[in-house]
């Protein structure tokens, strides 16, 4: 049997697919990218609507075509009738059983529907078994304890589950043994992991930075509300050369009107004094934040705010949303502003936080960075810096091999990143 798996949306995301591709493997079904499956695993995302509206016509048109398929993911926890209206023949799965992918595809190749849904508190790195790589995305929760109003996911994750602190430790060994450079912790939200453990993310870095080995390592999505619980023992943590000196903090707004609508439990001079007290103890941290334009109730006066608290803070990447409701979520039931002023508010916010970012890039020009290689373009060779820049290197590539360190010179930058030649 012949399996592909699509996946939409983050990093969590990502790593239950490749969970779900060791699973599959053990139970004696190969899970290939090419030709055409037997069954086709779409792990899905519910976070934007756009994204939900083009998954939901690919799900159409593989119903049509009278394909094998099995659906799982946010979209599938949270929003099952949406699937089954798509495609009724699809088998579904949702997050929190996907220890039982194998029985879902066995069944749908022999053309029957099943049904694996309901909450279940399972560690997902007990089935941990991942293919050598320069990367490996290591998951250390899912769910969390917020209940912000524009959020869908907290419905298809469920509460915090954080995994065994063994586990995780030893998830990262395992991939530093095969090869891996760096790692990418994932998570719904590094902020809450551990607290309904008695531990936090603060404490799990340390143990980490005693694993034997030359890797990096990426902290996930942050909420900020939690960092006054362990940022001193963050930031001692964030200085070893062990992690990249990188935090994705997402502020989401800078009116405190809107935050508190949201339902997130700090202020923009808390989020503010969070940022200046860490950049102060490292200096050259790259920030992330993401923003959401056009909230129920924004105001011009809401809106000016969050880009005078962007200009501030100044992050090295700023995603931004518009906002769309969803259907659980609490802020779907308030009275929405006109698509016109969202995009409005959108395209400036673009063009205003793009160039803060192509100022904080340009700023690198000369400068020489340590740059672990971690893709291969047609043309380039790309890597992060330690402050994880995105770095991509034109000359010389030949040379220069995928998961090595090297020393290169910063000549351009761009929106995204910097331009440099390997020394």
């Amino acid at each position: 049997m012949q399996v592909s798996i699509r996946t939409y949306g983050c990093t969590l995301n990502q790593s239950d697919s490749e969970l779900m591709s060791g699973m599959l493997g053990r139970a004696g079904i190969s899970v290939s990218d090419g030709g055409e499956p037997d069954v086709l695993v779409v792990n899905t995302c519910t976070v934007k609507k756009v994204t939900e509206q083009k998954i939901l016509y690919l799900l159409s048109g593989l119903e049509r075509q009278g394909k094998r398929v099995v659906v799982t993911g946010c979209l599938a926890s949270a929003n099952k009738d949406k699937i089954e209206k798509a495609a009724p023949h699809a088998s579904i799965v949702s997050t929190s059983n996907i220890d039982r992918i194998a029985e879902a595809v066995t069944s749908a190749a022999r053309g029957n529907k099943v049904v694996l849904d309901g909450y279940r508190k399972i560690d997902k790195l007990s089935f941990f078994n991942r293919p050598e790589s320069v990367i490996a995305k290591v998951p250390v929760s899912e769910g969390c304890l917020s209940n912000c109003s524009f959020c869908e996911t907290r419905f298809a994750r469920g509460p915090l589950n954080s995994f065994s602190e063994q586990l995780i430790l030893k998830a990262v060994e395992y991939s530093v043994r095969r090869g891996a450079r760096e790692i990418q912790l994932t998570s719904q939200d590094m902020g809450a992991y551990g607290l309904e453990r008695g531990t936090n993310i603060a404490e799990l870095m340390h143990k980490i930075a005693l694993i034997e080995g030359d890797f990096r390592v990426r902290i996930g999505m942050l909420n900020p509300e939690h960092l006054h619980r362990y940022i001193s023992d963050l930031i001692d943590a964030l200085k070893n050369e062990k992690f990249y000196r990188f935090l994705h903090l997402p502020v989401q707004s800078g009116s405190d009107r809107v935050l508190n609508s949201m339902g997130r439990h700090y202020s923009s001079d808390e989020f503010n004094g969070y940022v200046s007290t860490i950049r102060k103890a490292v200096p050259d941290i790259t920030f992330a934040t993401d923003v959401i334009v056009g909230y129920p109730g924004e105001t011009e006066e809401d809106f000016r705010q969050t880009k005078e608290l962007i200009d501030s803070i100044k992050p090295g990447i700023t995603n931004i949303s518009k906002f769309a409701a969803r259907p659980h979520a609490k802020a779907s039931k308030f009275r929405q502003l006109p698509q016109s002023v969202l995009n409005r508010r959108s395209t400036d916010m673009y063009r205003f936080t793009r160039s803060i970012q192509h100022t904080g890039n340009s700023a690198l020009i000369g400068n020489k960075v340590r740059v672990l290689l971690t893709e291969r373009g047609n043309a380039s060779i790309n890597g992060r810096s330690d402050t994880y820049k995105e770095v991509m290197i034109r000359d010389g590539i030949s040379d220069l091999q995928i998961g090595s360190s090297v020393m290169a010179c910063v000549y351009g930058a761009s929106i995204s990143g910097v331009y440099a030649r390997a020394e």
